[in-house]
């Protein structure tokens, strides 16, 4: 039996150049609660949490959490390793049910999860290590020939600049692109209009035959959503993310019987029980949890059958390796979100920085290979000067 000898927690702090941050760069919610200095900055993941798992053979598996870096780390080492250690590798759900169990009373949600979802996430990059075998082949195969994907990115900014790069995307070859809204409540009438006109010069240059996907990141409430709503139909968009914060599942299922437009969440919330909740009070149209947020794979699959059974679509947000593995795996997930590669901006972008062997999208679509086990990841030395290493 193969058997788990070390888990090692380590936080990339990123020192590298940033790309400075932007007034009105996109709602979130702590904006009604204070407009000073940069108002996305405690929603920046500027370090990141590596989870490595070794087992007696010399195989390791590669794990990651955004969250909380350095409290993750701080879980996975005192709490979450003595639960493994000693274990066999190929027990998932076993050592996930330990996890969750044991850290119940502080761990079912937030960084908690989180940390177990990076724990479990190397776990099944070591088992796919182990078989010889892609991840997304263990979770059932290949339900696509490729993934389609929507690029996401268009931070709210100036007119000209959203619609340059809108129109950079159906020249890579996009037939669906998401952005966010830069104003909320505490902007005013001026502000809205701001918001609209947006998405009108957005609409403009793509035209009617390619989603556009509306992000607020928590940055609404309900009463701005729904003043909000009407006026947006026009334009047709795939969905509505995030219009409030994540607690207030009452205000989703509002403005779901509201609109014909999908709205749409999940990034914030944890578990199959969470989904369930959202899913049966008919909350969520499309389901976008974060496999290194939600309880990683184990978690993640659980939700999949779930979504498929009630008949919502599951797109999961952020990209990332173990985001396409469980979509290619999955006929609930239609498509992937695909951050491009850019400077370090918000954070999302240092998934490239961090590791090798995250595939590019090519014309709107991305492919996973057969031949390469695990998720096909390696740690990246290239940018390895520009990491503080905390052990």
């Amino acid at each position: 039996m193969t058997t788990i000898t070390q888990v090692r927690a380590r936080v990339f702090e990123w020192h590298g150049p940033t790309v400075p941050p932007a007034e009105h760069f996109c709602t979130n919610a702590i904006d009604i609660v204070r407009s000073d200095g940069d108002r996305m900055g405690s929603f920046r993941f500027h370090a990141w949490t590596v989870v490595e798992i070794e087992t007696d053979d010399g195989l390791v598996g590669l794990g990651n959490v955004a969250l909380a870096p350095s409290v993750a780390k701080l879980i996975v080492d005192r709490y979450l390793a003595p639960l493994i250690i000693g274990s066999d590798p190929l027990d998932t759900e076993h050592l996930w049910q330990k996890m969750y169990r044991a850290t119940h009373a502080w761990g079912r949600k937030g960084i908690g999860m989180a940390a177990i979802s990076a724990v479990d996430i190397a776990l099944w990059d070591l088992k796919g290590k182990i078989l010889g075998q892609p991840v997304f082949k263990l979770l059932g195969g290949r339900t696509k020939t490729r993934i389609p994907c929507y690029a996401s990115k268009l931070y709210a900014g100036p007119i000209d600049a959203i619609q340059r790069e809108a129109q950079s995307y159906i020249d890579q070859g996009f037939t669906a692109m998401k952005m966010r809204f830069g104003y909320g409540p505490a902007d005013g009438p001026q502000g809205m209009r701001r918001n609209l006109d947006s998405v009108a010069a957005v609409r403009e240059v793509i035209g009617p035959d390619v989603d556009l996907m509306l992000e607020c990141y928590m940055g609404w409430t309900l009463d701005y959503a729904r003043r909000m709503l009407p006026k947006l139909e026009r334009f047709e968009p795939r969905w509505l993310e995030e219009p409030v914060i994540a607690d207030e599942i009452d205000s989703y299922a509002a403005l779901a019987k509201l609109t014909h437009i999908p709205i749409s969440g999940g990034e914030h919330e944890f578990t199959v029980h969470g989904f369930r909740q959202l899913l049966e009070r008919q909350a969520i149209g499309v389901i976008q949890y974060d496999t290194n947020r939600v309880g990683g794979i184990t978690a993640a699959q659980k939700i999949n059958a779930l979504a498929e059974a009630f008949g919502i679509p599951v797109i999961p947000h952020a990209g990332q390796m173990h985001n396409y593995h469980l979509t290619m795996a999955s006929l609930a997930s239609p498509m992937a979100e695909y951050f491009p590669p850019h400077d370090v901006e918000v954070g999302n972008e240092l998934f490239y920085f961090l590791f090798e062997g995250d595939p590019l999208a090519e014309g709107g679509w991305l492919d996973l290979r057969d031949d390469v086990p695990g998720f096909g990841l390696t740690l990246s030395t290239r940018h390895q000067e520009s990491f503080h290493v905390i052990e």
